[in-house]
């Protein structure tokens, strides 16, 4: 336990010093954290290319809003891989419309706003969200993203998790149920 809180600290020591610009503690960031959010990326997006594009991408997002970060939204690695989590699921999303869409044009459609999850973690409540979010497994909390933020269907959902569609359902059951005894608390 004082091994995790001591690794938590020195992220939370890295993060302030990356929030002021220091290129050297965002290299030892990166080395730190890379390889877990890399495995990250690549479980839920089962492509490489992907995964890697991913974690680029939430690591200029850690860049820029390094300063955004408070204790009270989690732990400074589940903060950081939550960034990651999203990221793929996004580029997952616009992928396979672009796939399916077969029209240039669709291209140009995508919302940068921010999605429901978004907005509904920054108004009140955030930190209880996010808590019982934290609560849950990971494929819980990958099912309820994608399927109520994302907006996957349990066929998509099952297909991006690599799972069955019955296993999946079940999932986003049980993690709704933990979510509510969770925020009821």
């Amino acid at each position: 336990m004082a091994l995790m809180e001591a690794e938590q600290e020195e992220l939370m020591r890295l993060l302030g010093s990356v929030a002021q610009g220091n290129r050297k503690a965002f290299q030892q960031l990166y080395e730190r954290i890379s390889g877990r959010m890399y495995g990250l990326c690549f479980k839920l997006a089962g492509q490489q290319e992907l995964a890697e594009e991913a974690l680029q991408d939430a690591f200029i997002r850690i860049w820029h809003h390094a300063g955004e970060y408070h204790s009270e939204r989690g732990a400074p690695l589940s903060w950081m891989m939550t960034i990651a989590r999203y990221r793929t699921l996004d580029l997952m999303r616009a992928r396979k419309v672009r796939q399916t869409a077969g029209d240039d044009l669709l291209e140009h459609v995508e919302d940068e706003r921010h999605g429901p999850l978004e907005a509904s973690l920054h108004q009140a409540g955030s930190a209880a969200l996010t808590g019982c979010l934290e609560e849950l497994s990971e494929v819980q909390r990958d099912s309820i993203l994608l399927s109520y933020y994302r907006g996957f269907t349990h066929d998509e959902l099952a297909e991006a998790l690599s799972s069955p569609i019955g296993t999946v359902k079940s999932w986003i059951r049980r993690g709704l149920i933990a979510l509510k005894r969770c925020l009821e608390r």
